[in-house]
C-alpha cells in the first residue's frame, strides 16, 4: 500500500491509506497548484 508522496514543490503528503493519500494530494493540488489535477491512478503511480 502506498501512503506517501513528495510533490515536485517539496511538500511531503502522507496518508493513513491510499484513499486518504489521494484525497490529501488532490487537496494540496487544488490549494497550492490551481489548475493542476491528477486522478487516483496517476497519484498512486508516483507515490511510495
Amino acid at each position: 500500500m502506498k501512503t506517501r508522496l513528495t510533490c515536485p514543490c517539496g511538500e511531503v503528503i502522507k496518508g493513513e491509506d491510499e484513499d486518504q493519500l489521494v484525497e490529501l494530494t488532490q487537496q494540496h493540488l487544488a490549494e497550492a497548484h490551481p489548475g493542476m489535477s491528477y486522478g487516483r491512478d496517476e497519484i498512486l503511480f508516483i507515490a511510495t
